[in-house]
Parts: C-alpha cells; sequence; structure tokens
C-alpha cells in the first residue's frame, strides 16, 4: 500500500534518532530547562535573524494554537481567522473550549485578505455596540495555508501593518512552515516570518520531528509567566528535553531545510506527473500538498492500493482529494503513484 495521505505518516528522520539515542542515559533537568532546549533556541534565533525572541517548545500544532491564543487573548476577545483555517474547521473547537469565539473572514485559496481584513477591524470600531461583542483580538494566518498556498511578502506585510495600526497580534501557524519556505515560488524567508509576525511556530511534526512545535515571541511579547499557563493546559513536558534535542537536530547542518527543500521537490515532481496524466487540479498549490479533482470510480479504484486524503465533494461524480508529499517520501514511490494512475 502506498501512502501519500499526509505529511507524518513516518517516524522521524534518522538524524534525529540517532541524537536522541546518543542522549539517552544522560540526566538533564525538566521542564525544558536542559541544555539542548537553550542549544536549540539559539539555532533558531539565529535562523530567524532575531536575536531577541522568546522560545517555547510545545508538542502538537491544536495544542498550540489554543494555548497561544488562550496566553494572548483577553477573556473577551476573539481571534480573527480565514474560514478555512485550521482553528476555524480542523480542531474540533478547540478555541472556543477554552472561551475565545474564533471570528471567520472568507478565504481567497486559504488566504485572508488585508483589505477585508481592516473593513472588519474598522467596522467594529465604528459600530456602537462594540462593548457588548467579541472584541477581534488577534489576528491567526497559516502559512502554508490548508490549502498549500502561501503568502507573498507584500500580503504578508499588508496584514501585518493592519495589525500593528490596530495593536492586535499577527500569528502564523507553521505547521509546514519548512515547506513553505523552501518552495520555489516564496519570496518570504524566515528572517521575514519573524519581522512581520508577533509570534509563529515551527512545525516540527510534520517536518522529520517525531513531534513538536517551536513557539517563537518575536517582540518581546511573551505572556507573563507562559511556562505555568503552559502547565494550566495540561501541555508542560516533563521530559522536555525530548523536544529540544530534537529542534537541536534540525536546526544543525541546516538539517531542517534540506529535508523540507527534498518535500518540494518531489512535490514538484509528483505535480508534473499529475499534469501529464492529464489529471485536473483543484487549487494550484506551490507546496507540499496537492489537490486534484478525480471521478469517483478513478478515486475508488486507486484507493485499493494507495493512501490519499478526501478533501471535499465537488459534484455527484467528482470528489476533491489531497497528495502530500514529506521530508521521507521517496522518489520510486512517486513512479509507483504514476503507474497505477
Amino acid at each position: 500500500m502506498l501512502s501519500f495521505e499526509c505529511d507524518y505518516s513516518e517516524g522521524a528522520h534518522e538524524k534525529i534518532l540517532k541524537r536522541l539515542l546518543e542522549t539517552n542515559m544522560e540526566q538533564l533537568p525538566g521542564y525544558g530547562s536542559d541544555a539542548y532546549c537553550e542549544s536549540a533556541k539559539e539555532k533558531i534565533r539565529k535562523a530567524c535573524g532575531c536575536p531577541e525572541a522568546e522560545i517555547f517548545f510545545l508538542t502538537g500544532g491544536t495544542q498550540t494554537n489554543q494555548i497561544v491564543i488562550d496566553a494572548m487573548l483577553r477573556s473577551y476577545e476573539g481571534v480573527v481567522a480565514a474560514e478555512t483555517g485550521h482553528v476555524s474547521v480542523h480542531e474540533a473547537g478547540a478555541i472556543e473550549a477554552c472561551g475565545h469565539k474564533v471570528l471567520t473572514l472568507p478565504q481567497h485559496q486559504g488566504k485572508i485578505d488585508s483589505t477585508e481584513l481592516a473593513a472588519l477591524l474598522e467596522n467594529f470600531w465604528k459600530d456602537g455596540n462594540h462593548e457588548h461583542m467579541v472584541f477581534p483580538g488577534m489576528v491567526y494566518i497559516s502559512h502554508p495555508t490548508e490549502y498549500g498556498t502561501l503568502y507573498t511578502a507584500e500580503e504578508l506585510k499588508a496584514i501585518s501593518d493592519i495589525c500593528r495600526e490596530y495593536r492586535i497580534p499577527l500569528y502564523m501557524d507553521g505547521a509546514r512552515l519548512g515547506y513553505g519556505l523552501m518552495s520555489l515560488h516564496t519570496d518570504v524567508p524566515l528572517p521575514m516570518v519573524a519581522e512581520y509576525c508577533d509570534v509563529f511556530y515551527i512545525g516540527g511534526t510534520k517536518v522529520g520531528a517525531l513531534c513538536g512545535e517551536a513557539v517563537v515571541f518575536t517582540k518581546h511579547n511573551m505572556p507573563a509567566h507562559f511556562l505555568t499557563i503552559v502547565k494550566q493546559h495540561g501541555a508542560l513536558m516533563a521530559k522536555g528535553r525530548v523536544l529540544g534535542v530534537q529542534f537541536d537536530t534540525l536546526f544543525t547542518d541546516e538539517l531542517y531545510f534540506e529535508i523540507s527543500k527534498h518535500a518540494i521537490e518531489l512535490a514538484e515532481y509528483m505535480k508534473e506527473g499529475f499534469r501529464k496524466k492529464g489529471l485536473e487540479f483543484f487549487i494550484d498549490s506551490p507546496t507540499n500538498q496537492q489537490f486534484l479533482i478525480l471521478e469517483n470510480s478513478l478515486m475508488e479504484e486507486l484507493q485499493k492500493n494507495v493512501a490519499f486524503s478526501f478533501w471535499e465533494t465537488l459534484d455527484d461524480s467528482h470528489t476533491v482529494v489531497r497528495f502530500a508529499t514529506s521530508w521521507a517520501t521517496q522518489k520510486e514511490n512517486i513512479d509507483r503513484l504514476l503507474e497505477l494512475l
């Protein structure tokens, strides 16, 4: 069975497993206060070009989104996101469960539009009843988005400028950030993310780690007693070393960027193979997630030998599906997929 279902099907990059084994018997302090966490933080600061960054390691994406949003918002505030944003759709109401509403904007290939964001904020403050409403207290974006698309430098700056005008933080979900940074069609490097975002996270779970996300606060704005807030959410790892060792390895010799580039190269190879087969794309994604429109009978036949993700029903006879490459994808498996097609 071939699998292109997601980018976290495999365990972890062999260099991470090797390093975890090498450090396994070291006796280290807990809760992220060990030397490997500190080393990883310093390497991430350097890669971001942000020496003042404050960094905290968490284990998964939904956990990270809920904690960051809850920690940075007041009780009467909500978070603005695209209607297709992960916090809006695929996190089982995790944000609402901690007392904050997700305020949605229309999506444009997974992205929010800066003009529509400005209008939402302006209309809120002009409304004479706004004291009775949920305040927009933060803007959430994904890069890449849930459709594999990317914000341009111009789009990111425009959204950042609006957030600063209204004095609310811009938060970037970077679950697949490595694949965005290494796309052949991006003008947004990591230091620019740190410049325009008030907080973002570098995804490890989908980019070579067993688990883990590195939350980066870029403006001396980590909430007070953030560790305590994390503990209140049940998310403070006693063995914080597990995350520190992994990110220390990912940010040694540019491993994070190297393995992300591998996924992009194979996504482009797969994409070209799909084109040659005459398949129809649902959206033009420049990253590791590729969305196809398949006739249902073809989809059902392919599912006998290949795992891929259902995305949405297009019509009575066609379905949108997703194929994902990752740091671990092998070219020969793509060739087998194309032969099956």
